[in-house]
């Protein structure tokens, strides 16, 4: 992998963590993204900092997309058609709906470009401490290509069949991280209620039968009452919770928990905590028990 040169599109919380991981295998990263500020500091961080998806383009023959929307997707996809050279591969980490990630992989198509539907399961802390998972779906020969890349920024990849199953898959992930996220506020707030340290609830509670890994990860958050530092953004797991339930809902599959953690996020955005950590579904459970902290970052 030493010299070998990748793009990345898109250096927010998980783009530049996937880039630094790269960047530290000795890997050559291309970096683009619409804020200036982003670009100094990928350059600050040994990477190289591109004018646009087609600058990165002309210069890499494997290229990630860290995406905050379909509308991103598809714009992103119609300039890298325009100088993407025949045979790279896109592997497009962001979770839009399967329908826009099928027309930015027609879009690729036109120009032999190949779009393989990847999506991350993992939070910001988690992709900079390289302990993502990514569920690859599309060509499968044009994955066995890119597998080395993939393993310079995640803990383990999986191929899991044709184009959109990524997706789906990482839906089902979503679920349950939306789910136990919840649930793991719920908890903490019932042991502060009932006047537990939250730090022993921590220590106690999340490596038994009743731990989950969003209890480990957001746990240490929901101690502190601080939710500044987001690893992924309530304003952007909104997104997120609507595409899945959209997609349950094609299914006609009843989602009955995934339903009732919903209001809690969207007390969550009611309370201004878009910009927060979704750990802070914490703050909104303490508020709605008569519990209320007042720390920084809250």
């Amino acid at each position: 992998m030493t010299q070998q040169t990748v793009g990345m599109i898109g250096l927010g919380i998980m783009g530049s963590a996937m880039s630094h991981n790269l960047l530290r295998e000795g890997i050559r990263v291309v970096g683009y993204d619409i804020a200036p500020r982003r670009r100094a500091e990928h350059r600050r961080s040994g990477g190289i900092a591109a004018r646009s998806p087609r600058d990165v383009a002309r210069r890499a023959d494997v290229i990630i997309t860290s995406l905050p929307s379909a509308l991103a997707l598809a714009e992103v996809a119609a300039e890298l058609a325009q100088s993407a050279g025949r045979g790279v591969v896109v592997v497009e980490t962001s979770t839009p709906p399967i329908a826009a990630q099928e027309a930015a992989r027609d879009t690729l198509a036109k120009r032999r470009v190949i779009l393989l539907d990847c999506p991350l399961s993992g939070t910001g802390a988690q992709a900079r401490a390289k302990d993502l998972l990514i569920y690859v779906s599309g060509d499968r020969a044009a994955y066995r290509r890119i597998a080395p890349v993939l393993q310079g920024f995640t803990s383990a990849n999986y191929y899991v069949g044709a184009f959109g199953s990524g997706s789906k898959m990482k839906f089902v992930a979503n679920l349950l991280v939306a789910i136990h996220n919840v649930a793991a506020a719920e908890a903490m707030v019932l042991g502060m209620k009932a006047g537990l340290d939250p730090a022993m609830v921590l220590k106690v509670v999340a490596g038994g039968a009743g731990g989950s890994r969003m209890f480990q990860v957001r746990g240490p958050m929901m101690v502190k009452g601080d939710y500044s530092e987001a690893t992924m953004k309530n304003e952007v797991w909104q997104k997120d919770m609507t595409i899945i339930g959209d997609f349950a809902r094609s299914l006609d599959c009843p989602t009955p928990l995934f339903a009732a953690s919903m209001p809690i996020y969207n007390a969550a955005m009611a309370l201004g905590l878009g910009k927060q950590d979704t750990g802070a579904v914490c703050k909104v459970l303490e508020e709605m028990a008569g519990r209320p902290r007042r720390r920084a970052g809250r």
